[in-house]
This record gives C-alpha cells, sequence and structure tokens, in this order.
C-alpha cells in the first residue's frame, strides 16, 4: 500500500513555473517525477486561486493565527461552561 504523497504549496508553484516556462509539462513532470496530469491540475488551481490555490492538508501558512484561533475556540468553551455553571448555582426552589 503506498502513501499519499504530498508537495509543498512552493514546490507546485515551481513546478507549474518550470513548466510554463520550459513549454513541456510531460519533461518537467517526468524530471520531478510526477504525473503530467497533476501538474496540470495545479496550473489550473494556481489559475483559479491565485495565493490561495494550494490550502494544503489544514497546515495554517501562519503559525500565529492558527495559535490565535485556537486560544479563541478554547475561551469561547470556557465561558459557555461557566454560562452553565451560574445557571445552575443560581436556580432556587
Amino acid at each position: 500500500m503506498s502513501k499519499k504523497k504530498y508537495y509543498s504549496p512552493e514546490f507546485k508553484e515551481e513546478a507549474v513555473r518550470l513548466a510554463e516556462a520550459n513549454g513541456n509539462k510531460s519533461q518537467v513532470a517526468r524530471d520531478l517525477g510526477i504525473h503530467a496530469t497533476v501538474i496540470g491540475k495545479w496550473q489550473r488551481q494556481l489559475q483559479k486561486g491565485g495565493e490561495k490555490a494550494f490550502p494544503g492538508k489544514g497546515k495554517p501558512r501562519d503559525e500565529e493565527i492558527f495559535q490565535l484561533k485556537k486560544e479563541n475556540r478554547r475561551l469561547q468553551q470556557e465561558v459557555e461552561i461557566l454560562k452553565k455553571a451560574v445557571g445552575i448555582f443560581t436556580v432556587r426552589p
């Protein structure tokens, strides 16, 4: 069983750039050890998405934003827990 290969956004952009500069997608693909259709797919994604063409496997490009979002989720959960706790302790028969 073979694992799916992961290519960085930089690798994909460089492969597309090489294919466009060379004019021979098949040769560039052989040189890089990938299939020519993969480069074609990357070209379409790059044309369609621009800078955001290759989001990856959910790995954020900006670690600080990732950490802030994680902290925000944690704080939102804490607020919900505290709201429930206030509700439990203020109920009077």
